[in-house]
């Protein structure tokens, strides 16, 4: 066992204690609401995949993992392709981040969260491991609760800032699922240890994908569900990874945080189970959401005639004016990149849609004249106090001099203190897989009683034949 050693003590590695703890707990450790919220989570995580499916850049990176071949292991979904496990987490990975519609928000104790995106690469990885390893429902659910426990501790512990460079979507989540498929591989402690060795030197992903608005931006996601695997097999195998790839000299909050916090790794491990809390209304990037939500209150509770709208004032804080969203909007190379990490695109479509949905992140809708308009409207001020977090005030000036104005806290989604219905997220289930063509609305809702008893079943193959089209 690797240990820390002083006059006075010796304290376990904490990559030691993470691996005995995920190696070790069984789903009996699972309180019924824990279960229940990963299970949504996969339905959602399913209905991105769908939609993902028609996002630019999929069909070709389909083509690449097929063409590279190897067992058939795991399945693409929605296209059915069979192929290794590694490349098959990737693909749907990469599916499933396209529109920026996953799960987010890294979940600590006091309902606190960080920015992070999990569940795009621990549902890829636990849905592929689990076909790879013929796990059933139960063995699956076990997996991904502790990945997701872990990759949310990660993030709450490591000081996370969105504007500092890097995109902790190749980082922590690289971390996290490669607990998944450890676990779902049955590694013991030691090998685990070693599997999260190994992936510290995968561990990567810079935020200028968003700045620069490439399609790039789902890559960290995808490659971290390839290398979480990846670096699983090889553990399984004999490799060794150097000791305390969490807690130790050169490892992930050395590398990786300016001021990392690491008690919070095993505060209350094994007795708090966290993951992803807010499930997305709106297709963007959730420093959007504020004024997201705001402009959909507006068109709502009124009858908007865009013609007599003088101007649009959108009041955010210094640092979200400064950031990816305050860009102005242009449609450039990757339009649902364009799209999603925009204020001004998403305030001006929520106005004329009440909403913002993949269908909303295409050249077609970017195009139109009506959007040109408002967008042409939209003025973006910094006047916020700096100390605020996800808020925003949206002033929309008529022509007849009223003025219609709001004001949004905390955005909708966030389970805690402002979630989504469960019917709010079925409906964008739904949604999501009509949009992306290929699953039947008979197969979706098959799926989710599939996914509701995940716990009975032996198999994940009745689940995945739902998003594989006929032979």
């Amino acid at each position: 066992m690797t240990a820390q050693t002083t006059e006075a003590t010796t304290v376990e590695a904490i990559t030691d204690t993470v691996s005995r703890h995920i190696t070790g707990t069984g789903f009996e450790a699972f309180d019924a609401g824990t279960v229940a919220r990963a299970k949504i989570r996969i339905i959602d995580s399913l209905g991105n995949i769908a939609a993902g499916h028609r996002a630019q850049g999929n069909q070709a990176l389909l083509a690449l993992a097929t063409r590279w071949g190897g067992a058939a292991e795991s399945t693409v979904l929605i296209d059915g392709a069979r192929v290794p496990a590694h490349n098959a987490a990737m693909v749907n990975a990469a599916m499933m981040r396209s529109y920026d519609f996953e799960a987010i928000g890294a979940e600590y104790e006091d309902h606190s969260q960080t920015a992070a995106h999990i569940s795009g690469t621990t549902v890829s990885v636990a849905l592929a491991v689990a076909e790879q390893q013929r796990s059933s429902g139960k063995e699956l659910l076990t997996a991904l609760i502790l990945g997701d426990d872990l990759t949310s501790r990660l993030g709450a512990s490591s000081g996370f800032d969105v504007y500092s460079g890097q995109d902790n979507t190749g980082t922590i989540n690289g971390l996290g699922g490669t607990a998944v498929a450890a676990k779902l591989m049955g590694l013991d402690a030691v090998q685990l240890r070693h599997a999260l060795g190994i992936v510290e030197n995968q561990l990567s992903g810079t935020v200028a994908n968003i700045y620069d608005q490439t399609l790039a931006f789902k890559l960290p996601m995808a490659f971290a569900a390839r290398n979480a695997i990846v670096s699983a097999e090889m553990a399984q195998l004999g490799f060794t990874g150097p000791a305390d790839a969490i807690g130790g000299a050169h490892g992930f909050f050395d590398m990786f945080c300016a001021s990392p916090e690491p008690e919070k790794i095993t505060r209350r491990l094994g007795e708090a189970f966290y993951a992803d809390c807010v499930i997305k209304p709106w297709s963007s990037c959730r420093a959007s959401h504020p004024s997201l939500d705001a402009c959909v209150r507006i068109a709502t509770e009124n009858v908007l005639d865009e013609d007599e709208i003088q101007e649009i004032v959108i009041h955010v804080t210094p640092r979200t004016l400064a950031g990816f969203v305050g860009q102005p909007f242009v449609i450039g190379e990757c339009p649902e990149v364009s799209g999603a990490f925009s204020i001004r695109f998403t305030a001006a479509t929520a106005l004329m849609y009440k909403t913002v949905r993949p269908e909303h992140l295409t050249p077609g809708h970017m195009q139109d004249p009506r959007l040109q308009r408002l967008l042409d409207k939209i003025t973006l001020v910094d006047s916020l106090a700096p100390t605020e977090y996800l808020t925003a005030e949206v002033q929309v000036k008529l022509r007849n001099g009223s003025v219609l104005q709001t004001r949004t806290d905390v955005p909708k989604g966030d389970i805690h203190a402002n979630p989504m219905s469960e019917a709010e997220i079925l409906e964008k289930y739904y949604a999501n897989v009509a949009f992306g063509g290929r699953t039947p609305r008979r197969n979706a809702e098959q799926a989710v009683g599939l996914v509701q008893r995940l716990d009975e079943l032996e198999s994940l193959a009745p689940l995945i034949r739902l998003f594989t089209p006929p032979a």
